[in-house]
């Protein structure tokens, strides 16, 4: 019998269970277990948009799995403008297993035959020897380097969920630090989502460099938003950042870094679908950061839950001596990715990347 954790398309959930991407699921039930996040592209922008999936479906006995694929697909691309593509399904008997294209990600999707629920997570039993399922074992803790003022790098890109998540997570950190760490917001090499992307994390890096006083009252804004131009736009209004400082400073870097030459020029894009954003490339190289979000602590690759309290486990155990900050408490709910201050179900998986 198979645990199911339905949700009704008519009736949108308050949270959304965001867990790993995986490319390609072995028949193996605990990775099943995360497979659940392949509902981000789809529950996410059913919540972006109200209307939702409502009457998109219902009412209809059973489909196959082609018109349920192709169905979801142009509803979704009727409501985002385009980049949901639906690519082949798997009949799970009373499911379909549906996958998608969306921003370069292969993203399966569970959904009753009736097209009427989403169903996050199918979790067999049994493997389908007929053995019983082993949990993962547990990762022994990771060693990170030591230093007197921890040197902080959270590497993202600005409109990727995950990498969204991850600074919800790790602001409440730099906040209560402050100066006893160096602490920064850098940029992966590449952007994959498109120019607004590409000049949002040109003005955030403006912003850091030049007046970061304002800098973590600016992204919290940002972040609570819809991540628009309109958006970031009242976010400089209520922060007061200074605009003329800001134009200069973006016209500066956008010659130095060649930001709108690569964008224009695709023949610089990586595979032909992403353009290059060098601000933070040599330190991408030097790290072999691979996606957004991507944790350096002292030079050092880490793993981490992205909520507040893993974060800061992670960034007081790389200090000589710890000062009493460690000792306070932060929130150890994970925040759910994308843009917003929603918080995510537990048992989220906090490994996804968008790379």
């Amino acid at each position: 019998m198979e645990e199911k954790n339905e949700v009704r398309i008519d009736n949108a959930p308050d949270n959304v269970d965001f867990s790993k991407i995986k490319k390609k699921v072995k028949k193996n039930p605990w990775i099943v277990s995360t497979v659940v996040f392949g509902v981000v592209a789809i529950i996410l922008l059913y919540m972006s948009f109200n209307g939702g999936l409502t009457g998109a479906f219902v009412g209809v006995d059973s489909l196959s799995g082609d018109d349920a694929g192709n169905k979801l697909a142009e509803f979704l691309n009727g409501r985002t403008g385009g980049g949901v593509e639906y690519l082949s399904y798997e009949d799970k008997g009373s499911l379909y297993e549906v996958t998608v294209n969306y921003e370069g990600q292969e993203i399966p999707v569970f959904i009753t035959k009736d097209g009427g629920y989403f169903v996050q997570g199918a979790v067999p039993l049994v493997e389908e020897e007929g053995q019983t399922p082993q949990p993962a074992q547990q990762q022994p803790p990771q060693e990170i380097p030591k230093s007197d003022k921890p040197e902080v790098e959270l590497f993202i890109m600005s409109h990727c969920p995950y990498g969204t998540q991850a600074e919800k997570g790790m602001i409440p950190v730099f906040e209560l630090l402050g100066d006893k760490i160096d602490g920064k917001i850098k940029f992966v090499n590449y952007a994959m989502h498109a120019e607004k992307e590409v000049m949002e994390q040109l003005r955030q890096y403006c912003i850091q460099e030049e007046q970061s006083d304002k800098f973590l009252d600016y992204l919290k804004c940002f972040l609570g938003s819809e991540g628009s131009e309109e958006n970031a736009e009242t976010c400089l209004e209520e922060t007061g950042i200074n605009k003329a400082k800001l134009k200069s400073c973006e016209t500066r870097v956008d010659k130095e870094f060649d930001i709108t030459k690569n964008l224009q020029d695709k023949s610089t894009w990586s595979g032909g679908s992403f353009p290059p954003f060098l601000i933070d490339d040599a330190k991408n190289q030097e790290y072999g950061v691979r996606g957004s979000p991507t944790l350096i602590i002292n030079g050092e690759q880490v793993s981490s839950g992205r909520d507040s309290a893993s974060y800061l486990s992670a960034v007081c155990n790389a200090f000589n001596e710890a000062p009493e900050e460690c000792d306070e408490e932060v929130s150890s709910a994970s925040p759910s990715p994308g843009f917003g201050y929603a918080v995510a179900p537990a048992g989220s998986a906090d490994q996804a990347q968008c790379g």
